[in-house]
């Protein structure tokens, strides 16, 4: 597959939804709408960042589709955040952020499809599709690791909290971020399943040590030895889990 083409469509989208985008803009998309200059500026902006990237001079098509696509995707963006401002009674400063963040990420993620999309369509790849989904359930090693990162990410979180739940309710207070705990347990096993894919145990000694320097709690916090000790027990439990897990995928794919 021709890689560069993919890498090219994603250059152009970067360009348009980040680099040539300001901030003023954005409010005037989500202010105005369809009636917006700046919305109808930025999504010009994607189909001539594609067309000049690509240098396919006689193919307008793919140019053309993503600046209808892309329009379409912003505009359910901006009616999907002004919906849920509307009919949500939880306050609008906290509800701004939340649901700004997930709508940021799915409009994210149908551009990004609709790149996919466009690369296929430009390298002919449509036919290597179900034979690519085949080789990741149907080859040894892609399928062990695939069940790995998610046997990591919810199963083990999911018993995590079960065994540590005792002990949260003993603390007095919780000043961290909301989920915060959660997102870094996750990120902390993925990156230990890595290092023991690739070998590199070393580094996960690293990722310990560096978890116990920022969460050392201030002597005269109230209830620090409690809190240290409940941050403890998750780490070292979500890092076994990790390596027992990683130690098994490895001896599975070996064989």
């Amino acid at each position: 597959m021709n890689i560069t083409i993919l890498i090219q469509l994603l250059l152009a989208h970067i360009l348009t939804d980040f680099v040539f985008q300001t901030q003023k803009m954005v409010e005037s998309k989500n202010k105005y709408g369809l009636k917006s200059t700046s919305f109808k500026v930025h999504i010009l902006l994607s189909g001539i960042f594609t067309y000049l990237i690509l240098m396919q001079w006689t193919n307008w098509q793919v140019p053309v589709f993503i600046i209808i696509t892309h329009g379409i995707i912003d505009l359910l963006k901006i009616k999907l955040e002004r919906n849920s401002v509307l009919f949500n009674s939880k306050p609008q400063n906290d509800l701004n952020k939340r649901s700004g963040t997930v709508y940021f990420f799915l409009d994210q993620f149908f551009h990004l499809i609709v790149i996919v999309i466009v690369w296929l369509y430009l390298i002919d790849g449509y036919k290597e599709v179900l034979p690519f989904l085949k080789m990741l359930v149907a080859e040894k090693q892609h399928i062990t690791i695939i069940t790995a990162v998610i046997f990591i990410i919810w199963p083990v979180g999911l018993a995590i909290g079960k065994i540590t739940e005792p002990f949260r309710r003993e603390l007095s207070t919780d000043d961290s971020l909301c989920k915060a705990g959660k997102y870094i347990g996750i990120l902390e096993r993925l990156l230990a399943l890595i290092f023991v894919l690739l070998g590199q145990y070393a580094a996960i000694g690293f990722l310990i040590a560096a978890k116990s320097v920022l969460r050392i709690s201030k002597d005269g916090e109230k209830d620090a030895r409690k809190k240290t000790e409940y941050v403890l027990i998750g780490t070292l439990i979500s890092f076994t889990a990790a390596i027992l897990i990683g130690l098994l995928a490895n001896y599975v794919i070996s064989k």
